[in-house]
């Protein structure tokens, strides 16, 4: 009787479980539970510790998990006999082992629950055709490289090998390629959406044609028993579906509006995720397959939120990185040797890149896509990951693949899936993407035009100001308002950012949770207003996104819609004693990053209940009165240029108060403290636009009895200040520019002590809780890129405070006037001057 002298024999005691001290002289890592802990600890120290080192490569989360493992295992750490013996001896296998899988098993229950098969519909034939053509040439790559290695695999059934490599070369990973495609801010593209839909196939179809393979390994010479296989996974498919999903539907039934699942029903589920597994497992299919089809049974809506709220963090941040690391432990890479052999693993990964462009590419150019299109979506689809480790693990598992070609196939799918994100990033440029479009200022758009405006809302309470806002912005038939309405929701227990259309959803369907309700809210509303207001059109989106690149979200947005105008509310909600609270900092950061890359002109509106209770008599119209205030610069005339919109409609009151200098000596010291030629010829232009705009709004106004001019004359900050206090809480609605253009020492200094940069000196003065009037206040930024005030202005992203923008060396420059004239203001304090046209006005004297 011959012994095989390969085989290892690990015998312990299964009482071992818990130590009793050190005190009592006992090893813990004698132990099993104690030893499972560190190893453990290790795994999730070890793969984050490599995450945040990866991170600035944005590398996927999946590479250092697989590198952690590796790093712990036989190719690194594991040289060590010690810490192979002490910390990964052969014994504690079957315990990681058996945890590794559990987090498996619910990890692909999530991918099942957050996987929208309607995706696919939505592209047809087109991902279809990608799927196919980005899988058939690495899986014939996969079948010639299959004839090389299987040279040197015994007792392995050649065409279950040949599945398993092809298989795992040919497969894109669903979840990886989110990630990747969310961080490459691209989910939301069409070339997003078509990665998108063709991942999901190819992910069908790797789970049908790993099915196949399972049953040959498990059944090499019975043809009948792969057969019984197939059938007995056709059958629990179409349990799940028929059976499973209609009970489901009637537990969401039987839960009440706004009230959460029930735990029992939470538990069951969660039971049946282990209960599926176990079947799909008894009937010789891998029991991952039957938790990703009763993942995909859950509907969407609050079930599908809850499960993943409760499962996300524990699954993926703990017990999913166990599965990948075990991957990692299993490799060894010392048992790829030779040259020949790296030779093979270099071609393999080459041809498996070049095959997937290639497929890829040739579809792309019969959609006639862009060349570089087609090369980014081939790049994309070799990202790796999940589903290629679990064939991968299987094929080890089932001795379809030794230990050399294991190593091989990680190796691949570590370095393929790790050059994704740079080769994309060098091919593929953000910049391709902007769209050119003119109009992107009220100032420069055409009074006959279409008016474009983005609203964007946070929760309802938003809602009805910014309404009363659109509304007093007169549409006519001359000059419709088109409203985008984007409901902002932060990302939580999704796996990628997503952008949502509210144009198929039937009316008067119940909401599945609570964002969609609030959506369903702020929809009802805007959809009210555009049947009872002439010439508007809406068209709701919800952007779920991060807080973090929230702001991406809503600029890509506006300029895929072209739009001239972006009203985001601000960060702080007005409470009953009148004061300011802050409702969410991250709103804050998000205002302040629009206003830095925004594509058009962009209002922050501060919300002190511009309501509709005022209300004309005739035609039931609103009735306010605005307050402009003038200083120059392209902001303020932004502002003018809005509020001049708004004066046509028959229940505006506007008054324009312009703020003069009224000291020659320091307008003069301002001038020549100028450090260049060419930026006091800048700011010489600024001026004569300014008085241009002046004059023409002046002279179209004149017999315009609702419209009020007033030049107040001031000679510093002190008595600007001292007049925009002084005001009478007449209006219900201040609007001002943000401040950029020519230097004013009638505002120089100011901007030192604001509490909130982002809105400007006069714009934190207005919104400040001392403020003695409580109005509601819009502070306008002009979309300030190339072509500012031209009709044809520029096609890229301006960034109003950039480095080398001339607002910020503006800014630079008045703070150090600002500083130089500080003294003068302490000494100056002369009563304020007022001169005033038209009628009335509103200020005190």
């Amino acid at each position: 009787m011959s012994v095989n002298t390969s085989e290892k024999v690990v015998c312990y005691m299964p009482g071992m479980i818990t130590t009793n001290g050190l005190w009592q002289g006992d090893n813990p890592l004698n132990y099993s539970l104690p030893l499972f802990i560190l190893q453990l600890s290790m795994i999730v120290i070890t793969t984050r510790i490599l995450f945040f080192i990866l991170k600035p490569f944005r590398q996927p989360r999946v590479v250092a998990e697989i590198l952690g493992g590796v790093i712990l295992g036989p190719s690194c750490l594991g040289q060590i006999p010690v810490f192979a013996t002490t910390v990964f001896p052969l014994r504690s296998v079957m315990v990681l082992e058996t945890v590794a899988n559990i987090g498996l098993l619910y990890f692909l229950f999530l991918v099942g629950v957050e996987m929208d098969l309607l995706v696919v519909h939505r592209t047809g034939k087109k991902a279809l055709a990608f799927a196919i053509s980005s899988m058939v040439l690495p899986f014939v790559l996969g079948i010639g490289f299959s004839y090389i290695v299987v040279k040197d695999s015994q007792h392995v059934n050649s065409g279950t090998f040949i599945l398993f490599l092809g298989i795992s070369l040919s497969v894109t990973a669903f979840p990886v390629l989110a990630r990747i495609l969310a961080e490459l801010k691209l989910l939301n593209t069409d070339m997003g959406k078509i990665a998108m839909s063709a991942a999901v196939i190819m992910d069908v179809f790797a789970w049908i044609v790993l099915a196949i393979a399972i049953a040959m390994a498990e059944n090499k010479s019975t043809t009948l028993a792969t057969l019984r296989v197939l059938l007995s996974s056709t059958a629990f498919v179409f349990f799940c579906i028929f059976i499973i999903r209609p009970l489901l539907h009637w537990i969401i039934r039987r839960t009440p509006e706004g009230e959460s699942i029930k735990e029992v029903w939470i538990s069951l589920i969660l039971t049946g995720v282990m209960v599926s597994g176990f079947v799909t497992d008894a009937i010789g299919t891998h029991s991952v397959f039957g938790a990703f089809v009763f993942g995909l049974v859950i509907p969407n809506g609050p079930l599908g939120l809850t499960l993943i709220e409760k499962l996300e963090d524990f699954v993926s941040g703990l017990l999913l990185p166990l599965f990948f690391a075990m991957s990692g432990l299993k490799t060894d890479i010392m048992k790829i040797t030779g040259v020949l052999t790296w030779i093979y693993l270099a071609l393999v990964i080459v041809l498996c890149l070049v095959g997937k462009v290639v497929g890829t590419l040739i579809t792309a150019m019969y959609y006639q896509m862009p060349f570089y299109e087609g090369v980014t979506l081939g790049l994309l689809m070799n990202s790796k990951g999940l589903v290629e480790i679990i064939v991968l693990n299987v094929g080890k598992d089932q001795n379809v693949l030794d230990d050399k070609s294991f190593a091989l196939m990680v190796t691949v799918a570590i370095v393929m899936t790790a050059s994704v994100i740079p080769m994309v990033s060098a091919i593929y440029k953000p910049t391709r993407r902007s769209v050119s479009y003119k109009r992107r200022s009220i100032e420069t758009s055409k009074q006959d035009a279409e008016l474009r405006v983005l609203a964007c809302i946070h929760t309802p309470r938003n809602v009805p100001t910014i309404i009363s806002l659109l509304e007093a912005s007169h549409p006519s038939k001359r000059s419709p308002i088109c409203i985008y309405v984007l409901h902002m929701v932060e990302l939580t227990g999704r796996a990628s950012a997503m952008i949502i259309t509210h144009n198929t959803r039937k009316v008067g369907r119940p909401a599945m949770n609570n964002t969609q309700a609030q959506s369903d809210h702020i929809i009802h509303a805007f959809q009210n207003f555009e049947q009872h207001a002439d010439s508007v059109s809406v068209h709701p989106l919800t952007a779920i996104s991060p807080y973090s690149t929230m702001h991406e979200d809503i600029c890509e947005v506006a300029q895929d819609k072209r739009v001239a105008f972006i009203i985001i509310p601000f960060h702080k909600q007005q409470t009953v004693d009148g004061g300011m609270d802050v409702m969410n900092p991250a709103f804050r950061t998000i205002n302040q990053n629009i206003l830095n890359i925004s594509p058009c002109t962009v209002g922050i509106l501060i919300d002190r209940g511009l309501n509709s209770s005022a209300r004309l008599a005739v035609a039931g119209q609103t009735s306010h009165q605005i307050l402009v205030l003038y200083f120059g610069g392209p902001d303020d005339r932004e502002a003018l240029a809005y509020a001049w919109r708004m004066s046509g409609h028959p229940g505006i009151t506007l008054t324009v108060i312009q703020f003069i200098s009224g000291d020659a000596e320091m307008e003069t010291v301002l001038e020549f403290s100028s450090d260049s030629e060419s930026r006091r010829l800048d700011e010489d232009r600024e001026k004569q636009r300014d008085k241009d705009f002046v004059n023409d709004f002046r002279g179209q106004t004149a017999n315009d009895e609702s419209v009020t001019f007033v030049e107040q004359m001031v000679s510093n900050a002190e008595e600007t200040v001292a007049v925009i206090r002084s005001i009478d809480a007449v209006y219900d609605l201040f609007i001002v520019g943000r401040g950029q253009g020519p230097l004013s020492h009638l505002t120089a200094g100011l901007t030192e002590w604001s509490e909130c940069p982002e809105l400007g000196a006069i714009g934190d003065l207005l919104a400040s809780s001392d403020f003695h009037v409580a109005v509601s206040v819009l502070v306008v930024q002009q979309y300030v890129g190339s072509g500012t005030n031209e009709e044809g202005g520029g096609g890229g992203l301006g960034s109003p405070d950039g480095p080398h923008s001339p607002v910020r060396q503006q800014n630079m420059h008045y703070n150090n006037f600002a500083a130089n004239a500080g003294n003068n203001w302490q000494q100056q304090q002369p009563p304020p001057r007022n001169y005033t046209g038209g009628g009335g006005g509103g200020i005190s004297p």
